[in-house]
């Protein structure tokens, strides 16, 4: 059978695993092999005997996807390019949080401590104007097998140990909560404890607000974040940013928020990207803190990051810490996300779609 009509195995939880396996303790020694010494070949699988390990192979394979491209930001940040068998490509990002710290003596502190921000889709269908992803148009869901195996990629291309968890950003290309099944399934095998092991409460599932579905991940209860890209305080403006407020206008996202089961500890993130002129406004700073009265919020101010053939601008410094100082200065958490990769496609999609006009 060609790899190309073969299933991933990435895609099936450890339950499912044990279904298809003549015993089931099989399947923890294949998650084992997968995602603590990161087999990339059943045949290396050498505690399953050969006809199991030859059934796998006829039937699966466990790499899906290649990195074709990679670049590299003196900050740390490395943008991943992944082609898919299908020939589609999908970007992720590692982002190197803090550096590796050596105390006095010699001794290690603490390691590096990095996000990977994840793909969910081949494309999206919101639409959002400042989007670079939104240019290609919708083509297609990533599996839970795709969305897992960038973080397991990644890993490996790093040669990060497994029990390193990092934390997971659902904030690539694609609206996760649009490919809401293979979503929460990859969360379930990413956070599996024979597998990666990464816990739901370092998962963040960021959306641009699909209310309704808010409601339906938050009624599944796994532990994870949330976070929302709200962006503006005003409909017709974030109807401009964002077409599809039209059918979930910002009200709806609240209450949506309010609803959502959340670690009391922890806050709901809301990310603010700002565009010079657009919603740089201390206006728009007094209309944020009214919206989100009486929410546990943390306010993730970005700089808007521009591309060729984009209208919207950059802001300015100045406008940036007027705007976080207005709330912080009110009694709400706001920071200001200092921009990695800039010196790289930093842009969501903007590598993918360098790398595909060449």
């Amino acid at each position: 059978m060609e790899n190309s009509f073969k299933s991933s195995i990435l895609d099936l939880s450890q339950k499912e695993l044990g279904d298809f396996l003549p015993k089931k303790f099989q399947a923890k020694q294949i998650f084992d092999w997968v995602y603590h010494k990161y087999a990339t070949n059943f045949d290396e699988m050498l505690n399953l005997s050969k006809s199991l390990r030859e059934k796998l192979s006829d039937q699966y394979i466990i790499n899906s996807m290649e990195i074709v491209h990679k670049e590299f930001s003196t900050d740390g940040t490395i943008k991943y390019l992944f082609k898919l068998k299908d020939g589609r490509t999908v970007e992720t990002v590692l982002l190197k949080m803090k550096d590796k710290k050596i105390g006095d003596e010699g001794q290690t502190v603490h390691l590096e401590k990095y996000t990977i921000c994840v793909s969910t889709q081949v494309g999206c269908k919101v639409g959002c104007t400042f989007c670079l992803t939104a240019k290609g148009g919708f083509i297609r869901n990533l599996t839970a097998g795709e969305i897992v195996e960038q973080v397991l990629a990644i890993k490996e291309d790093r040669n990060i140990d497994y029990s390193r968890k990092g934390n997971i950003v659902y904030m690539g290309m694609g609206e996760p909560l649009d490919n809401l099944d293979n979503l929460v399934k990859a969360i379930k095998i990413l956070s599996d404890e024979n597998g990666l092991s990464i816990s739901t409460r370092r998962q963040t599932v960021s959306t641009s607000g699909i209310s309704n579905k808010i409601d339906k991940l938050g009624l599944m209860d796994l532990g994870v974040n949330l976070a929302i890209s709200l962006h503006s305080v005003d409909d017709e403006v974030r109807s401009e940013l964002i077409p599809m407020n039209k059918a979930f206008n910002i009200q709806s996202i609240i209450e949506a928020v309010k609803r959502f089961p959340y670690d009391t500890r922890k806050r709901v993130m809301f990310e603010y990207l700002v565009i010079k002129d657009i919603n740089d406004s201390l206006e728009s700073a007094k209309k944020l803190i009214q919206l989100l009265k009486g929410i546990k919020a943390k306010i993730n101010l970005i700089y808007f990051n521009p591309y060729a053939g984009t209208e919207y601008q950059r802001p300015s410094k100045e406008s940036m810490e007027s705007f976080s100082q207005y709330l912080n200065d009110r009694g709400m958490l706001a920071t200001i996300r200092s921009s990695r990769g800039i010196d790289i496609s930093a842009a969501c999609g903007q590598l993918r779609e360098k790398q595909e006009s060449i």
